[in-house]
């Protein structure tokens, strides 16, 4: 009787979280969610970018899926990510606001905050304060060039050795950052600068991994002691490290004589007492580590892959020297306007972005109301994937879509426009260019061929040869 009983229960509960997770009315096709799991096992959630082309070839480029009961779609192809964040930017610009990264930033972070009043003024304040503090000009220009020669030194010191760029490159993308927003610039050994790293670099791991996924999956697994708990553990220490730079600025600062970002916010501050604003001390410490994280990771990891491809595509490097030398005649630095004479290096880089694919599935975005994309229905809060692989593998959209060939950005006119003129491609630019004018980088001969994808994903440091100064 009782075994009766607990199979009616059973399958009482089955039915209700049936219902519970049924597709909205005209919503995008896809696998059939399970109970509780939602679409969790139709993916390898290592590594889910093969189960996601394999649904778009299934269902086509827009198809849903279910994150536990949560809905969510999936976009793919250039022309649905347009109409969806370009030309409906308004209806997908929200951010979903139960992951776990809101909860480790306290939904107070200027990337991943909620499209709203506090997140618009806080990116008006950032994108003033940086531009004030030279982002996209010349004295920014002038902070990378002197970060680069530290860069130089340390491969000088290695010339004829090894040297393992995923550290050097991180710590010099931080550093250029942390001149705006601390004032200052760490020595590559220095206790501040390695342990900041380190905690970046240990949250990035678990943020792109399968646990991350299974918190945002499953919350009722989210007080059990699993390794997500050290993300964390992990951003309460940058969060101390932080505030205790904030408080060595207030003991230092003058008010009205910003050094920094942190002094131009605590002006703000000032200026602003108690006003009701989303201005405070809190949200300046979420604000540091996301613009922290932002200008440094993705940077750094772009530099790996490319000094990963120029170093096992010899020719590329080469032709990218020729043009350099060319360009510079005996110069001792490029400068940034250099790259409108350097066509095929300015190819090679967007090239060297394309295929890093650093940010596979970008970041995730939600419907701020109900709305329609290709003729399907999306309920409002419905999370958003845009499957950025999708788009930089496409057949169509390059000549050569499965190959690290710098010819997907010439055409008889030279390269595509550059849209952006921002911090990462000025660095990208500027350390590329001044580190193959001096030196020539090679793969070892006994290290096989690397594993791009996997050598950047794993945020391991990988072993080079600086073969010579190069005359």
């Amino acid at each position: 009787m009782l075994g009766s009983l607990t199979l009616v229960w059973i399958c009482i509960v089955l039915i209700f979280l049936f219902i519970r997770i049924q597709k909205p009315k005209n919503f995008p096709p896809g696998p059939q969610p399970l109970p509780i799991f939602g679409n969790l096992l139709h993916l390898n959630i290592a590594n889910p970018l093969k189960d996601f082309k394999r649904f778009s070839e299934q269902y086509g480029n827009v198809y849903g899926l279910f994150w536990g009961s949560k809905p969510a779609v999936v976009l793919n192809g250039f022309e649905v990510i347009k109409d969806a964040l370009v030309t409906k930017a308004g209806d997908f610009s929200g951010r979903p606001q139960d992951f776990m990264t809101n909860h480790m930033t306290e939904n107070k972070g200027v990337i991943l905050a909620d499209y709203g009043p506090g997140w618009k003024e806080h990116r008006r304040f950032a994108l003033m304060t940086l531009r004030n503090f030279g982002l996209g000009k010349q004295s920014m220009e002038e902070r990378i060039l002197k970060e680069i020669s530290h860069i130089v030194a340390c491969l000088e010191k290695n010339a004829g050795g090894i040297v393992t760029p995923q550290t050097l490159f991180h710590n010099a993308a931080s550093n250029v950052i942390s001149l705006v927003l601390f004032g200052t610039r760490f020595d590559y050994k220095d206790e501040f600068l390695t342990r900041y790293v380190q905690l970046s670099t240990e949250i990035s791991k678990i943020v792109n991994g399968p646990w991350n996924m299974i918190y945002d999956t499953f919350p009722a697994l989210r007080n059990v002691p699993l390794p997500f708990k050290k993300a964390f553990e992990v951003m309460g220490e940058m969060k101390n490290m932080t505030l205790n730079m904030i408080n060595e600025h207030k003991r230092t600062r003058v008010p009205g004589e910003p050094r920094d970002f942190i002094d131009c916010y605590m002006d703000e501050l000032d200026k602003r007492g108690n006003d009701g604003s989303s201005f405070d001390e809190a949200r300046l410490i979420m604000y540091i580590v996301d613009l922290h994280f932002a200008g440094t990771d993705t940077t750094s990891n772009t530099l790996l892959t490319a000094f990963l491809y120029l170093m096992n595509h010899p020719d590329v490097q080469e032709r990218c020297q020729r043009e350099i030398d060319d360009v510079l005649e005996g110069k001792d630095h490029a400068s940034f306007e250099d790259r409108h004479n350097m066509p095929y290096t300015q190819a090679a880089i967007h090239e060297v972005q394309r295929v890093a694919n650093t940010v596979p599935l970008s970041v995730f975005h939600c419907t701020t109301k109900d709305t329609q994309l290709m003729g399907y229905n999306i309920p409002k809060g419905t999370l958003v994937i845009p499957n950025l692989t999708s788009v930089l593998n496409e057949e169509g959209q390059w000549k050569f879509p499965r190959e690290f060939n710098p010819d997907n950005f010439l055409n008889d006119q030279g390269p595509r426009v550059c849209l952006g003129k921002d911090l990462a491609r000025m660095e990208l630019f500027l350390i590329l260019v001044t580190l193959l004018q001096r030196f020539q980088f090679v793969w070892p001969e006994d290290a096989g061929e690397p594993d791009y994808q996997q050598n950047r994903a794993s945020k391991t440091d990988i072993n080079c040869d600086v073969k010579c100064l190069r005359t």
